[in-house]
């Protein structure tokens, strides 16, 4: 096999030799060893504050829950304060109406009563007089001031 390597004017003992792998320079390595530590490190940082926020998280959501719990009750005792008064006002106006309605029954009674009807008729027929005699009165004033 020598002969025919060395008569191939193609062969050349470099091509013929068999690269096996260098072994790993420490050079390369080193670069490759910090990175990965420095994304470990910026990994459980990160790891950290979404802890962090998810704690954060859930004690927001407990208080809002407070909050919540608390403004309802507050409502809740606001809607019974309201609809005790608004009953309260129903009665109140319930009895307004009651005394109106005497008060217009006992108006309307006392004036169909014979003694306050007949002397509201004579006020009436008295008013209309007195009318008639200004009226009269200014006419017959304008008349003389004419002439």
């Amino acid at each position: 096999m020598a002969e025919q390597t060395t008569a191939d004017p193609t062969f050349s003992p470099a091509l013929v030799s068999v690269s096996s792998p260098s072994p790993p320079k420490k050079e390369n390595a080193s670069p490759v060893d910090s990175k990965l530590t420095e994304l470990n490190e910026s990994r459980a940082e990160l790891l950290n504050r979404i802890l962090n926020l998810k704690q954060d998280l859930q004690s927001w959501r407990g208080k809002l829950d407070t909050q919540v719990q608390v403004y309802r009750e507050e409502l809740s005792g606001l809607k019974k304060t309201l609809n005790l008064e608004v009953e309260q006002l129903r009665e109140e106006f319930k009895d307004l109406k009651t005394t109106l309605n005497r008060q217009q029954d006992d108006v309307s009674a006392s004036l169909k009563t014979p003694g306050l009807q007949d002397d509201s008729k004579d006020s009436k027929e008295q008013m209309v007089t007195e009318e008639t005699v200004e009226a009269r009165l200014t006419d017959e004033n304008a008349k003389e001031a004419e002439h």
